[in-house]
């Protein structure tokens, strides 16, 4: 089905340069099991619609909530050898650093799923652990990490910026140039930046808020489909102006990979 048409100058619309595709990939969220699929979708999908250049961009959240955050560490790793890839940092990633810095934070990072990620090493917390478990608990996490692990980790990037498109975990604070955008907001923010009608600088490409189906508005698109919890895991690939959703393997026809493009002069203006 279309959506409404965007109503701006064709000369103004996003486009990547004509030699180049990206895959973005939303967030992971510790389901190897539907990353290692849609790995294998990627690789389809260019056999089918080859291409001079394909950039993976992975938009952050690979680990806690599911139960195999080390696998899919493991996995993206595996990935960068083979094709060119971008990873970003998601507010999940950063709580790693945090507790690591500050082993008290353990408590947060627990409400966000951090539990499955250490028992994804080999660990075992206790429900309520105290000042002198979590202390063990994080000297235990540093020597369970592979250094290539936590080399990941400490190198994993904010944002990725090409032609006219923004890749960010979260999104950006209205208002304000990409320049100055702050860490924390490119992590975290949400409502803000969700109900924001303006056209940003770059056109926005994120997840960090879930929701059912890609969510493609006139200024972004949200492509976290919830995957620790919905078993959906989301990418799109974006070529010139065109942004196209790759259906999932178990719904493909005649093998075909992707469902209906959308031309960036078509992108919904509903918020």
């Amino acid at each position: 089905m279309r959506l409404p048409r965007f109503t701006q100058s064709s000369r103004n619309l996003p486009r990547l340069p004509d030699h180049l595709r990206i895959y973005a990939i939303g967030d992971i969220h510790g389901r190897a099991d539907l990353l290692e699929p849609l790995l294998d979708q990627i690789e389809t999908d260019l056999e089918l619609y080859p291409c001079a250049k394909a950039t993976l961009v992975f938009l952050g959240d690979y680990i806690d909530r599911g139960p195999r955050s080390r696998e899919v560490i493991d996995i993206l790793l595996d990935c960068a050898r083979i094709h060119e890839t971008v990873f970003l940092k998601g507010n999940h990633e950063a709580f790693v650093q945090g507790f690591l810095a500050d082993p008290t934070l353990l408590y947060e990072w627990r409400q966000c799923g951090g539990f499955e990620t250490l028992m994804s090493y080999g660990l075992k917390p206790s429900l309520n652990p105290d000042r002198d478990e979590q202390i063990a608990l994080a000297e235990a996490f540093r020597q369970a990490l592979p250094p290539q692990h936590l080399e990941f980790l400490d190198s994993l990037e904010p944002s990725f910026s090409h032609r006219d498109f923004l890749f960010v975990h979260a999104g950006i604070r209205p208002g304000i140039p990409l320049r100055r955008q702050k860490e924390t907001d490119l992590l975290w923010i949400r409502d803000e930046f969700l109900s924001c009608p303006d056209r940003f600088e770059k056109f926005v490409v994120h997840g960090h808020t879930p929701v059912y189906a890609p969510d493609i508005r006139s200024n972004r698109i949200n492509i976290d489909t919830g995957a620790f919890a919905t078993g959906r895991l989301t990418a799109i690939a974006i070529e010139g102006r065109m942004i196209v959703p790759l259906t999932d393997n178990r719904d493909w026809i005649s093998h075909l990979s992707r469902t209906g493009a959308t031309r960036a002069d078509e992108l919904a203006f509903s918020i």
